[in-house]
């Protein structure tokens, strides 16, 4: 037997070892801290949108546990701590920030990017660190996921060609527009929510006329606005976001442009749709499509829309797209660490297994995941129209379920062949 004072050296060690186990993110005793990481844009045109992404990561852990006075969230046996970094919508920033919350702040689990070349650069980085988790945040370019995918990156969110699933159809037989003109932003969430909307556009016999690709972050759209064709075409697509839809809507609407708009997801988003500006009846009619409507009425949506309410009181009129992007993202991430009861031992393997077979009902129809980890959910085509309160938001047209990246297509799909770009799909 161990004599009193050895005793005491033991207990000692045991207390300090146990206090150890309980500050790491692995198994261990009910008071362990599991690090996750949110990475959202904070500068540059996406800086609203990001804001709402960290919105929608702080709801989904509102509703699975409570905040603690460390900041801290208690769960059922465990506690979360978020670590906030910010971007600039940039994929070496992203990257940078990535690798500072995996390699320095030392976190089990990062939520993020927000923008698409942004998450094809933290998808390559996921496959140099296979022992942690990569969960995505809105980033929606369709190759993070479609091609090459990381076995350790999660999507709970769909992409941005799913984004579009019901608009072509609908601006053309239900519309009537057969030639549009295209102003987007040049990189590869664009190229996917232009090559979503062309599919289906074209293959109904509609024709895009002309594409006006314009970096990220621009300010002054002078050119781009005169020279798009003043006759010949029925719309205008807009697939541009943040402070780029503001000042290319401002503009247009200064040059006195008349055409009508069809948007991209994120086009008339609310981070567009609340900011004040003349520009903003002009988009009253504005058909668009996303995973959100604003005007949903399921009891689901609903009951989180009044959550971020109360939650969020200098939040925007509606949750928009970024906020149940990261919120759906989270919610995956709670759920599989639930099954787990919090144990991420042997490199999160037990963890990662749980992940991709986690399926929920969200605030916009149910999320499962494909077998490259990536979401199959509802999508929504919708308008702009101005509600009693006088605000724009962004009313039901029609709904689809289970929408794969695919579009229904399966192994006839065109974007099997190649990857979405500037030039494809095009119409013939």
């Amino acid at each position: 037997m161990f004599g009193a004072k050895t005793g005491r050296g033991l207990v000692a060690l045991m207390f300090v070892a146990s206090i150890a186990a309980g500050a790491c993110g692995g198994s261990g005793g009910g008071d362990k801290v599991i690090k996750i990481g949110g990475l959202a844009t904070l500068e540059g045109p996406f800086a609203v949108p990001g804001q709402d992404g960290f919105r929608g990561i702080e709801q989904a852990l509102a509703k699975y546990g409570k905040k603690l006075a460390s900041g801290n969230w208690q769960m059922d046996g465990y506690q979360i701590q978020l670590i906030k970094e910010g971007s600039d919508a940039t994929p070496a920033v992203a990257l940078e920030k990535a690798k500072k919350l995996i390699e320095q702040d030392n976190v089990d689990i990062l939520i993020g990017p927000l923008s698409g070349d942004e998450g094809l650069a933290v998808k390559d980085y996921a496959k140099t660190v296979p022992d942690k988790t990569f969960v995505n945040g809105s980033s929606a370019a369709q190759d993070t996921t479609f091609r090459d995918a990381a076995p350790n990156f999660f999507r709970f969110s769909t992409d941005g060609a799913q984004w579009m699933a019901g608009l072509g159809k609908y601006a053309f037989t239900t519309k009537g527009y057969k030639n549009v003109a295209v102003v987007a932003e040049d990189y590869s969430f664009p190229y996917t929510q232009v090559g979503g909307f062309m599919y289906e556009f074209c293959a109904a016999g509609g024709h895009v006329v002309q594409k006006n690709w314009v970096p990220l972050g621009t300010k002054d759209y002078s050119s781009v606005v005169s020279n798009l064709p003043t006759s010949g075409i029925d719309a205008i697509y807009v697939a541009l976001g943040g402070s780029d839809a503001v000042n290319f809507f401002t503009q247009y609407n200064q040059a006195g442009g008349k055409a009508k708009f069809i948007g991209g997801s994120i086009t008339v988003d609310q981070s567009v749709l609340s900011v004040t500006g003349s520009f903003k009846d002009q988009l009253a009619g504005t058909i668009a499509a996303g995973p959100t409507a604003d005007s949903a009425t399921n009891q689901e949506w609903l009951d989180y829309v009044k959550g971020y309410k109360a939650q969020f009181t200098d939040g925007l009129p509606f949750p928009g797209l970024f906020a149940l992007s990261y919120y759906n993202e989270t919610v995956g991430v709670l759920e599989g660490l639930k099954a787990v009861k919090g144990d991420l031992s042997n490199k999160q393997s037990a963890f990662m297994a749980a992940l991709a077979k986690v399926a929920f009902d969200g605030p916009t129809g149910h999320v499962s995941l494909d077998a490259n980890r990536q979401a199959i959910s509802s999508n929504y085509v919708t308008e702009v129209q101005k509600g009693a309160d006088g605000n724009l938001q962004n009313v039901v047209i029609s709904k689809a379920d289970n929408v794969d990246q695919t579009l229904g297509l399966g192994a006839t799909s065109p974007f099997l062949a190649q990857p979405v770009s500037r030039d494809f799909p095009s119409c013939p």
